[in-house]
């Protein structure tokens, strides 16, 4: 079984900074892409930032400047470094990761959330 767990939500005041986290675990052969989204609610999930296994970035235009995401392949953890941080930031950040298990099977995981909350 695999696994994605996220943390370093919580309470931040506008233009403060935080860091999340998320770790796969499990059967893992190989992990390739890893993204974080995020959800507000009333709307859906959307990308924040995308990381390939080589290294390749993409950031949505509304964190672009704010937000650097990065991996350490060797513990299978990607972050996500959220600086100057805004209410609209305010949502429930999902970690995603594209897979190869040990049994070649290649699936999307996604973790369980960790809340960001921007406010005064």
């Amino acid at each position: 079984q695999v696994k994605l767990v996220e943390s370093g939500g919580g309470l931040v005041q506008p233009g403060g900074s935080l860091r999340l986290s998320c770790t796969a675990s499990g059967n893992i052969f190989r992990v390739n892409a890893m993204c974080w989204y995020h959800q507000a609610p009333g709307k859906e999930r959307e990308l924040v930032a995308a990381i390939t296994s080589g290294d390749s970035i993409n950031y949505a235009d509304s964190v672009k400047g704010r937000f650097t995401i990065s991996r350490d392949n060797a513990k299978n953890t990607v972050y996500l470094q959220m600086n100057s941080l805004e209410p609209e930031d305010t949502a429930v950040y999902y970690c995603n990761a594209d897979i190869w298990t040990s049994s070649m099977r290649r699936s999307d995981y996604w973790g369980q959330g960790t809340q960001v909350t921007v406010s005064q």
